[in-house]
């Protein structure tokens, strides 16, 4: 008797565990869809239709040449099928390009280099083994020939506007001799000496005619598949909502042309923290300023409201 109990006990339990797993499984019903964005699970893996017309700053890519489309189709696969990658490209974009925007129109330098800087450092204030920092990557010496202040104490190399217009002093530079912007982008890796003299070793004018190694070789095609992605987002298979992105956060300019010797007090003083300050003023190395030279800065304050913590 108690050997059929224990057995009847084990059926109902298999039973019971049975039916959870089937309700974990079902369908969400009419009254709860629509609250919850749906899980879609697609597990499917797609060619990619090349797109028509694919250029760089108005230079169009040579796609009818095999070699340039398959390398094409490449990045454009790698960088579809990186998906959280993307998305986060997404939402920083939206953040950035109000910032990065305006100083490449007023440099006279194309839109599509912010791709650029997305493929340099993804929109983050990237440290490189070289030693290139920040959302364009720049050597300490590039910034320091283009007036950065870069020591332990100040590092404008973390500034995104001055660095975007040493960015786009260089790609001016570097197009006039060129007479390409596309070959001004490439050099952005390679170096203006380094594309000079492979397109003198090579007899050839073209970046597309030119044999590069691997990182130069794939440079443009993953600034041109960044742009088609990022314009294109549903083409590639990217869904979200406005809300999904990350926004700008509005600041005010703060004057400073004395030392401060402790900025976590100065922080405090605008009703923020020392991290909310450091987050908005990365180029800020070390917990207080120098300033020996009384030399004016700008210091950006978010304005209130945005940051729930308060010292």
């Amino acid at each position: 008797m108690q050997l059929l109990k224990n057995l009847l006990a084990a059926i109902g339990l298999v039973a019971i565990f049975g039916l959870l797993i089937f309700s974990m499984q079902k369908a969400p019903s009419d009254e709860t869809f629509g609250k919850e964005k749906p899980i879609i699970n697609d597990y499917n893996v797609y060619a990619l239709e090349m797109p028509m017309g694919l250029n760089f700053s108005g230079e169009e890519l040579p796609i009818e040449n095999p070699d340039i489309y398959e390398r094409m189709d490449r990045e454009l696969l790698v960088n579809t099928y990186w998906q959280s990658n993307g998305l986060l490209m997404f939402k920083r974009a939206q953040k950035y390009f109000p910032i990065i925007e305006p100083i490449l129109e007023k440099n006279g330098v194309p839109e599509d280099f912010k791709y650029l800087a997305v493929i340099e450092s993804g929109l983050t204030n990237a440290v490189s083994p070289a030693g290139a920092r920040g959302f364009w990557q720049i050597m300490k010496a590039t910034g320091r020939e283009n007036g950065l202040e870069i020591n332990s104490n100040v590092d404008e190399r973390y500034n995104l506007e001055k660095a975007t217009e040493v960015a786009c002093t260089y790609l001016k530079e570097a197009q006039e001799k060129f007479g390409s912007w596309t070959l001004a982008a490439a050099s952005y890796n390679a170096g203006v000496a380094g594309i000079s003299r492979r397109l003198e070793d090579q007899d050839v004018k073209d970046y597309y005619d030119l044999l590069l190694g691997e990182e130069t070789g794939r440079y443009i095609f993953r600034i041109v598949a960044l742009k088609e992605i990022l314009n294109h987002p549903t083409r590639y298979g990217f869904n979200f909502n406005p809300s999904d992105l990350y926004r700008p956060i509005p600041t005010y300019d703060v004057k400073v042309d004395s030392a401060i010797t402790d900025f976590t007090k100065f922080a405090h003083g605008f009703d923020i923290n020392y991290k909310i300050l450091k987050l908005h003023n990365p180029w800020l190395r070390e917990k207080h300023l120098n300033n020996k030279t009384q030399k004016e800065y700008t210091i950006q304050i978010p304005e209130k409201g945005y940051y729930l913590s308060k010292p």
